[in-house]
């Protein structure tokens, strides 16, 4: 029974240490000595064509001043990349959510939620995005990011959000 104990226990140190090294055969993966320090993972925020680096690196997001749907110079910075993604990525659509803070009705902070994600819908169509890629939702004070009745709370809370999903153009 001893004997079975340690064939065990060596078998199992054994099939560890050989997964230690998973680039030993020079294919790359695993991130082993083979594998580049700046190797582009798919799917990762290092990969110019995922989600992912649409949201960290492009930008998801635009804020909007109190009571305002126009975009602001920083807000017309990001569409811009937004667009300019889009445009490179064709197999996306999105859905351009329209938030707005805790202050007002709900009836008044979902229209101007809708008037938001309308105006970057708008902006996204005339730099060249196909308007059967996107659509719009409002969400007015539904779905805060952050919660306190302070105005860098309500700052955060007052934006559209470019949320991507798999699938190109409608007809």
């Amino acid at each position: 029974m001893k004997h079975l104990v340690k064939a065990v226990l060596l078998v199992g140190a054994l099939t560890a240490s050989a997964c230690t090294n998973a680039g030993r055969f020079g294919d790359g993966a695993g991130g082993g000595a083979g594998a580049g320090t700046s190797a582009i993972v798919p799917g990762s925020a290092s990969d110019p064509t995922s989600p992912a680096y649409f949201q960290q690196t492009v930008g998801d997001r635009v804020l909007f001043a109190i009571d305002q749907s126009t975009l602001s110079g920083s807000g017309v910075d990001v569409l811009t990349k937004q667009a300019a993604w889009l445009m490179e990525n064709p197999a996306f659509s999105a859905i351009i959510e329209g938030h707005a803070d805790e202050q007002g009705t709900r009836e008044y902070n979902l229209a101007l939620g809708a008037r938001r994600a309308s105006a970057v819908q708008n902006f996204l169509i005339e730099r060249g995005v196909a308007p059967g890629r996107l659509k719009t939702v409002s969400y007015g004070k539904e779905r805060p990011l952050e919660i306190c009745s302070d105005e860098s709370c309500y700052a955060q809370n007052r934006r559209a959000v470019t949320v991507l999903s798999a699938g190109g153009a409608t007809s």
